[in-house]
């Protein structure tokens, strides 16, 4: 185990051609003028999740001379992170690479900004009614159903188990309802005796857990959709002494230190740094997309030709016996984190 799973699909194919079609107009084309700046857009901005996301895409952008800044809110709070949104287009960007806490509270205010001129390419979590022109993500069904194969494989297929979620994210929604529908369709006999609402609370997340233990003691596995739930869950069941498998998505330094002895069986990571990377490519071909003439209507119909419905980041499986690649600590050093 410990293999990085990368899907290469079509778009991202196709985004890689754009760049290459494009190369001769680089010298004068495919850079930044002075000043020409990109900001990257979160919710919960502490989480460590982000901070290779942002290496990725200020990587990217050093290399066209583009400017980048990160930005967001500190809280889990969707009215403030459309406030913070809302601030950077004061600052006239050039785009927005953009992590949505949820899809549909930000269509108006996407719309806005690219109609005011500023290009949005969403990542992680979407919204697809938007004008946004790409989204950068990992395949959540894809981890989802790897999720699932994994835990019947370590403790049967006639086992009770359970799922922390936080509802209205849409990355995070599949993660678990595409598990749930996967262990419906082929495991039939798999038996879900919990599902709670954690909402990335560490706190939350270890009271729910510890509920759930209380009322079924025979509960074998547990699946949880983000790494900040996980971190009370596995307190939670270290706390009752319990035999349970636990599983997750993305990872933080305390996980990855409980996945290194063993409380935790392993994480399902995106690749952060292509996440990062690619939505700064993407966010900067819609920004300069006088330079792709393409064979459709975008003239006379008056949208932005370069539309990515989707490209696969892909994501790594971090088991005891990987942890120290994903040692976030080790990777920053000599990095300006800023």
């Amino acid at each position: 185990m410990g293999t990085s799973i990368f899907k290469g699909i079509l778009a991202s194919t196709m985004l890689s051609a754009a760049v290459l079609t494009a190369a001769p107009a680089a010298a004068d084309g495919l850079k930044c003028e002075p000043g020409e700046t990109y900001i990257m857009n979160v919710m919960v901005s502490g989480h460590p999740y982000w901070v290779p996301v942002y290496q990725g895409f200020k990587q990217a952008a050093a290399a066209f001379g583009c400017e980048t800044i990160f930005s967001g809110t500190p809280d889990y709070d969707i009215t403030k992170q459309i406030a913070s949104f809302e601030q950077d287009m004061v600052k006239q960007p050039a785009g927005v690479l953009l992590h949505p806490m949820q899809s549909d509270p930000f269509i108006e205010p996407i719309d806005r900004a690219v109609d005011n001129g500023t290009q949005v390419v969403t990542f992680a979590a979407d919204s697809p009614k938007s004008k946004r022109s790409a989204y950068i993500t990992s395949d959540n069904l894809a981890e989802a159903k790897f999720a699932a194969e994994e835990i019947v494989k370590q403790v049967g297929d006639s086992a009770e188990y359970a799922v922390l979620e936080n509802p209205g994210q849409s990355n995070h929604d599949l993660r678990v309802t595409a598990l749930l529908d996967y262990m419906g369709e082929h495991y039939p006999n798999m038996k879900l005796v919990g599902r709670q609402a954690t909402n990335q609370d560490s706190n939350a997340a270890y009271r729910a857990t510890a509920s759930i233990l209380q009322a079924n003691p025979n509960l074998a596995a547990l699946w949880i959709p983000e790494a900040g739930s996980a971190e009370g869950a596995v307190a939670a069941v270290l706390e009752a002494e319990a035999k349970v498998l636990i599983m997750h998505a993305d990872v933080t330094p305390t996980t990855l230190e409980h996945i290194k002895a063993g409380n935790i069986h392993m994480a399902l990571n995106p690749n952060q740094g292509m996440q990062g990377f690619m939505g700064f490519m993407a966010v900067f071909l819609a920004a300069h997309s006088d330079v792709f003439d393409p064979f459709n209507d975008y003239k006379v119909s008056g949208y932005n030709p370069v539309q990515i419905p989707y490209v696969d980041n892909g994501f790594a499986v971090i088991t005891k016996e990987n942890a120290d690649s994903f040692d976030l600590n080790a990777y920053m050093e000599g990095r300006d984190p800023s």
